[in-house]
């Protein structure tokens, strides 16, 4: 059996030293070493995107990536996304629109959304579908997610709906 190594990582704005087998994918660390049980196990082969975090501001799905990898980084979890009392514009429009149900591809995707309208703030119905591509639901329908999106990049610019660019 291989050595565990030390990583040290920023998780949620906290410096987080860990031990971890060379084999561990950092999901595995994150929700059973550091218990940010956000991240979900989904389908364990990058496909479903529900365990999708941050990663130096890119969104990753976690169980593609080794912990020991993460050494250095800066990873933002759902846990981090809205410190306080208080939630974040992204989960707002989630919860306004009914953007889930079961629930476990819900942090992956608002993960996934953050990254994305970082990149783009203004973007369109087809950008978003575009972005979202890497993030399945079994359970709600993408025009509630797509709906919810485009509310939060409207509530981060501050801007009415009608100030949005339009699908070509």
């Amino acid at each position: 059996m291989a050595k565990k190594r030390i990583v040290t990582a920023t998780i949620n704005g906290r410096e987080e030293e860990f031990l971890c087998q060379p084999r561990q994918t950092l999901l595995e660390i994150l929700r059973d070493t550091l218990s940010l049980t956000g991240a979900k196990e989904g389908c364990s082969n990058g496909n479903c995107g529900a365990c999708t975090v941050l990663v130096d501001g890119r969104a990753v799905n976690t169980c593609m990536v080794l912990g020991v990898e993460a050494d250095g980084t800066d990873i933002e979890t759902i846990e981090g996304l809205a410190p306080g009392d208080g939630l974040d514009p992204i989960q707002e429009a989630f919860l306004g629109n009914a953007a889930l149900q079961c629930g476990i591809c819900t942090p992956g995707y608002i993960m996934a959304a953050k990254a994305f309208l970082d990149e783009n703030p203004n973007p369109t119905e087809e950008e978003i579908r575009f972005a979202m591509a890497g993030n399945l639901c079994r359970c709600t329908g993408y025009d509630k997610i797509v709906r919810a999106i485009q509310e939060a990049a409207e509530k981060r610019a501050g801007q009415p709906a009608s100030c949005q660019k339009e699908t070509v």
